[in-house]
């Protein structure tokens, strides 16, 4: 049994992308120090990853992980602080959240299980949804086109930007080991299929590739590989990788290091 292994049963979908998350993360964080590190989750589908990863973890509120992610580092300053979230958790329930944490540069990294639709409530849709979506609540069809979340997190000024897929375990797991590096707020939107609602898996199969040269250098470059596929399924293929990363202070660093006479807890008392 590995380390990070544990005793819970998993209910996942058999053939569900989370399980290629699951194996991804357990190994990108192998070699950290797990007495340092912390996991929430949101709910939904993906939340139950917490269940499955024998390290510090918080369950949240719909739409919730995120500013729970930020008091567990306002208030554990050397903790490496990692937010689970679903598609329609950040993105329709706690689509605030998201925008300020990326604003602010809260030192946390996001890991958003993107498969376009409210899985465990069985097939609603999301902000993500393909237009057209037929599902139990829009049975005639999605009338929105989607929202592409990378595009929101880069005009949100987000400090590392990332997309991965849920079948490429390798790219996965160094896409999560840059992001854990990375210090202030880190996104990766990790695509996946949903094989009882939406079976995207041979679209994706056939759609991602990896980018040669990621970590582009500029935010327009950033902006146009993004918006490659913007989530039209026109025949554009899906760049995986890391679209942009730039060093910036960090909430945390403007918080707490710049106030190194006063402790964690009187700073806590100011912002309350």
């Amino acid at each position: 049994m590995n380390k990070l292994d544990t005793n819970y049963k998993n209910t996942w979908c058999p053939g569900c992308g989370n399980f290629g998350i699951l194996v991804a993360f357990k190994n990108a964080i192998l070699n950290e120090d797990l007495n340092k590190m912390a996991i929430v989750s949101g709910i939904g589908c993906h939340a139950k990853i917490v269940d499955y990863i024998n390290v510090n973890s918080f369950y949240s509120l719909h739409g919730r992980g995120i500013p729970a992610a930020e008091g567990i580092k306002l208030a554990n300053p050397e903790m490496k602080v990692i937010a689970f979230s679903g598609d329609g958790d950040s993105l329709d329930e706690g689509i605030s959240h998201l925008i300020h944490a990326a604003k602010r540069n809260a030192d946390i990294t996001v890991i958003l299980h993107n498969n376009r639709l409210f899985a465990l409530t069985t097939g609603q849709f999301t902000a993500v949804s393909i237009e057209g979506f037929k599902g139990k609540s829009t049975p005639m069809g999605a009338p929105e086109s989607p929202l592409n979340p990378l595009e929101l997190m880069l005009a949100s000024n987000a400090t590392f930007i990332a997309r991965s897929y849920s079948g490429n375990i390798k790219h996965l797991e160094e896409t999560f080991k840059r992001a854990i590096a990375h210090k202030g707020f880190s996104i990766v939107e990790v695509i996946e299929p949903c094989v009882s609602f939406l079976n995207t898996t041979e679209f994706y199969n056939k759609a991602t590739y990896v980018l040669k040269d990621d970590k582009l250098e500029s935010r327009e470059e950033a902006l146009k590989k993004i918006r490659e596929w913007n989530y039209e399924e026109n025949g554009e293929k899906i760049p995986l990788g890391v679209f942009y990363e730039v060093s910036k202070e960090s909430f945390c660093e403007r918080v707490l290091i710049n106030k190194k006479e006063e402790t964690v807890e009187q700073v806590l008392e100011e912002l309350i």
